[in-house]
């Protein structure tokens, strides 16, 4: 069985570990580790302590949809309307720059709903407060290390952290691929690392 590491429970860990479960038709083990004690990333959403109904998105607020991207995406907005995650915008917020054509979509439950969504559309094994602090390449495996716990392996690693953990990351000198996936119009950066031989 094909063991695979998503390190980052943000929008991009958690879609992409949700593609992969979708694409892959054979056996496959797929976690999902975080150093922080929740999902969300950049897209997080806090609740108060003394009132679980009073929430506060962190990060982003909202989703814009343009033209450009609502043709590429259109199955993945279609799919979180569906499950109401989200829902159109439909009051100004203060500063808010509206160009045309632009859909704009709040998420009713948060902002992580969206994440928590896609990891449950997964079926990944998620652990939170798992930072990790080094990768080796052993015996054609991704070995990962972290600050607690064991070190594990795997056949490959996708890191979708932001690059100033990734740079803190300790590597031994065998990387034969470092691949970067990224959008000029978006935050986040996803990292695979993987064997020639794999492909």
């Amino acid at each position: 069985m094909a063991r695979v590491l998503i390190v980052g429970a943000g929008l991009t860990g958690s879609l992409c570990a949700a593609l992969l479960r979708k694409v892959v038709s054979g056996p496959l083990y797929l976690a999902v580790w975080d150093k922080a004690g929740d999902s969300g990333g950049r897209m997080n959403t806090a609740s108060s302590p003394h009132n679980s109904q009073c929430t506060a998105d962190l990060g982003a607020q909202y989703i814009t949809c343009t033209p450009h991207y609502a043709k590429k995406h259109q199955t993945f907005y279609d799919e979180l309307l569906a499950h109401g995650i989200l829902k159109p915008l439909t009051s100004a917020i203060e500063g808010m720059v509206i160009k045309e054509g632009d859909c704009n979509f709040v998420a009713p439950q948060g902002i992580s709903s969206i994440i928590k969504h896609y990891l449950k559309e997964s079926g990944a094994e998620v652990y939170f407060r798992q930072c990790v602090t080094q990768i080796n390449l052993r015996n054609d495996k991704w070995e990962v290390f972290r600050e607690i716990g064991s070190p594990e392996q795997f056949d490959l690693v996708v890191l979708t952290m932001p690059i100033p953990q990734i740079l803190k990351l300790m590597w031994n000198d065998i990387i034969t691929t470092f691949y970067f996936f990224t959008s000029a119009k978006s935050d986040f950066t996803i990292y695979l690392l993987k064997r020639s031989t794999l492909v």
